[in-house]
């Protein structure tokens, strides 16, 4: 008959039951070994003696302590260094001894492998975030930082590593901020020329986040936006001031035929000059928010030049002497805005060329690309304005600017025309000497065309 084992005893824990079987592991062997020494010893005084006996016992019972030590040497010398992996042999209870912490040591390296590997994905992740992560201790001693953190703040982890923040970084601002103890709102500072937004977070007893962000882009830009609508404004306010003081005066007056003619013709004129810039404006505003690519539809620049340059002796009234060279070479991209890129070169030629003067247009391809060049033998511009020339509303000369009635965005709406096209603006002059306004495109802009 088959005996069935009754299992644990209802209401007994799970601890309860490991530790008796633990403990009937250890007793069960003990008691045998100690009863099969008794027996043997019993032996061997009944055939030598109890002298015989008692030391035979002493003996066996000295051997298995020094089994017991050597065993436990085996232990503390494979757990400081294990042999290649492999647990030393052993019998008995010190098998399963040894067999328990094998498995206790290979969970401890797979938990260190996972840690490993999560801690590499994490600063992996850390790493690729546009904004900077620095990890300080309680207090604020450099753990470690990503490579936004080091490029925002100046820091190098290599070097820095362990030292003091606030030493680090001496800017007043951040290191009140830094002692502060009150982290609530981010704090705006100055540091070698850019301006970083920085906030602490606590997530740890002993350890702080510091999360840096660079706003000196963000900074230009909402100063660029001010100082578009402040000149925006400023250039409307002269038109209007002009119009609205002449209906003023013919409101308020009579006035005689010759009088009112010459009135309507400035106020004419200043119509005119706001008309050019709310739709220079809205030319530049519509450029600066596209974001899909151009069209690649192929332009035919031949007849575009010479349409154009029609349109520049026109303006220039027969004041200038206007010459074209041209080759039959096509781009791919927007007619509208390359007409307006090339237009306002054009119309900036002759406006800032003095009666007499020589304006040559070329188009043509080269080696490396091709390129539309605007030279003219003018006043010239000063090296210290070449490089704000792209800005909005930016005059070398505000006074003839506004007697050629130019908006001041004619340029800008050029570079931004050239940035989707994929092509560049190279500005050559010398003060009284004239200047060159050099387009360029790259291979991949042109358009083949088969005739």
């Amino acid at each position: 008959m088959t005996r069935v084992n009754p299992g644990p005893k209802p209401g007994a824990s799970p601890g309860t039951v490991a530790s008796s079987r633990s403990a009937r592991k250890f007793w069960v062997p003990a008691l045998l070994w100690f009863g099969l020494l008794s027996l043997v010893a019993v032996a061997v005084a009944a055939v030598g003696g109890a002298i015989v006996g008692l030391l035979f016992f002493s003996l066996s019972l000295a051997g298995l302590l020094f089994l017991q030590m050597w065993s436990l040497y085996q232990i503390e010398r494979w757990m400081d260094t294990p042999v290649g992996g492999r647990r030393p042999k052993t019998w008995g209870l010190w098998a399963h001894a040894f067999a328990a912490l094998e498995d206790i040591r290979l969970e401890d390296e797979r938990s260190r492998a996972d840690m490993a590997e999560w801690l590499a994905r994490f600063r992996q992740a850390m790493s690729l975030l546009p904004d900077g992560v620095v990890i300080v201790d309680g207090v604020m001693h450099l753990e470690w930082c990503n490579p936004a953190a080091q490029a925002h703040l100046g820091l190098d982890l290599t070097r820095d590593e362990g030292r003091l923040l606030t030493n680090l970084i001496r800017s007043p601002d951040f290191v009140d901020y830094m002692l502060s103890g009150r982290f609530e709102q981010p704090l705006p500072f100055m540091h070698h020329d850019r301006k970083i937004l920085v906030q602490l977070i606590s997530f740890e007893s002993r350890r702080q986040i510091l999360v840096t962000h660079d706003v000196t882009q963000n900074e230009k830009m909402d100063t660029m936006r001010r100082d578009f609508i402040a000149n925006a404004s400023h250039e409307l306010r002269t038109p209007l001031t002009v119009i609205n003081g002449f209906l003023e005066h013919a409101l308020s007056s009579e006035m005689n035929e010759e009088t009112r003619q010459r009135q309507l013709h400035l106020m004419a004129e200043q119509g005119q000059r706001m008309q050019r810039l709310v739709a220079d404006m809205l030319t530049l505003t519509r450029l600066e928010s596209l974001v899909q690519p151009p069209s690649s539809d192929a332009v035919r620049i031949k007849p575009l030049l010479n349409r154009l340059v029609e349109e520049a002796r026109a303006l220039s009234g027969g004041k200038h002497s206007i010459t074209l060279q041209v080759q039959d070479v096509d781009l791919k991209g927007n007619h509208d805005e390359l007409e307006s890129a090339f237009a306002n070169l054009l119309s900036n030629a002759v406006r800032y060329t003095p009666d007499g003067g020589r304006i040559d247009v070329s188009w043509g391809m080269d080696d490396e690309c091709a390129s539309l060049a605007v030279a003219d033998d003018g006043i010239g511009i000063a090296a210290e304005h070449l490089s704000r020339l792209t800005e909005r509303f930016y005059r070398v000369d505000k006074t003839r600017s506004r007697a050629t009635q130019g908006t001041g965005l004619g340029l800008a709406i050029v570079k931004h025309v050239l940035l989707r096209h994929r092509g560049r603006l190279e500005i050559t002059s010398e003060y009284g000497k004239g200047s060159r306004f050099k387009v360029s495109f790259q291979r991949a802009q042109l358009a083949l065309r088969q005739d």
